[in-house]
């Protein structure tokens, strides 16, 4: 186990090259000039000309990015364009609401996709069922940004339960902490407890058909600890590998959800960058990124020891 965890490492090394290559040229060949949006529309070409100077981008790309990963190497990630400190200070300083917002959402999908899938699977053909199958198309159908303005307009507008928009620090007080933090958790967790729910069903449905849920049934056993005992214990492989990829693709809508609802972490700190051609802060977040996603799929294949003893690496 030890070994293979090692090799899986340093296969991580050749991956993370080749998203830092890919990332360095796409924000090279793209159209936009950093320099020009410093400088301001006022400027002319001396000034521009000038920044591109100090910002180093007038050198070759095959310099600037063997300076760049020399510069990562040694634990410096650069400084910002745009916001004028450092990216590792811009990335600590957002880490705690996306990290928040991530832990959040996973725990109410989970929560609740789990059991909604073992209930489809066991009411199968059913109202009971139908209903979890249609909110899971609808969970894939309808857009983040549509459901999150949906529920600002009917929880925060309408019925005022919780704030439209906003963060506040757990160190600021862990009531207001979840307050503002439930609506953009289920926001972003619906489209989750989907792809969670539907994996669940369609796992646990194949489990019941099996001879030991026959023969647990014959014996007398409690249908709640056939179901969550035998059937979805034998089913959680597969279920396990949805949530590690829905922690994977969390990526994508925690930039859309921090956007809707104005909350200061890495996914609104990526637009903004992007929107300013940042070019360090939007190379460090995006390796970040990618870095916790191998890091999730190291995780994952582990857990499967502890799933299923007859896995071994």
């Amino acid at each position: 186990m030890l070994s293979y965890i090692l090799r899986r490492l340093v296969a991580t090394v050749p991956v993370m090259l080749i998203v830092a290559v890919l990332v360095f040229l796409m924000l090279r060949l793209t159209p936009g000039d950093p320099a020009a949006i410093i400088a301001g529309d006022n400027a002319n070409t001396e000034q521009v000309a000038l920044i591109r100077t100090r910002l180093g981008l007038d050198q070759p790309i095959f310099v600037q990015f063997f300076i760049w990963l020399g510069n990562i190497l040694r634990g410096d990630f650069g400084e910002s364009f745009f916001f004028k400190k450092t990216v590792a200070e811009l990335i600590l300083g957002r880490l705690e609401p996306t990290l928040s917002l991530a832990l959040f959402t996973i725990v109410i999908a989970v929560a609740v996709a789990v059991p909604l899938g073992v209930l489809a699977a066991y009411k199968q053909g059913t109202w009971i069922d139908r209903i979890v199958m249609g909110f899971s198309v609808m969970g894939f159908s309808v857009p983040v940004f549509v459901i999150g303005y949906g529920l600002i307009y009917l929880f925060a507008i309408k019925l005022n339960w919780v704030p439209v928009q906003g963060y506040q620090p757990l160190a600021q007080g862990f009531g207001g902490f979840i307050h503002r933090l439930i609506l953009p958790s289920v926001t972003l967790a619906v489209i989750y407890i989907a792809l969670i729910a539907r994996m669940t069903r369609a796992s646990v449905l194949e489990v019941l058909g099996e001879d030991y849920i026959r023969t647990a049934r014959a014996k007398g056993q409690v249908e709640i600890k056939i179901l969550f005992r035998h059937a979805l214990k034998n089913a959680a492989v597969p279920i396990v590998t949805v949530i590690g990829l829905g922690i994977a693709l969390l990526i994508g809508g925690v930039v859309v959800t921090e956007s809707v609802y104005t909350i200061p972490g890495l996914g609104r700190l990526t637009v903004d960058a992007v929107l300013a051609r940042d070019y360090p802060t939007i190379q460090a977040v995006i390796l970040l990124f990618s870095l916790v996603y191998v890091l999730i799929n190291l995780a994952v294949d582990l857990l499967y020891t502890l799933l299923d003893p007859r896995i071994r690496y």
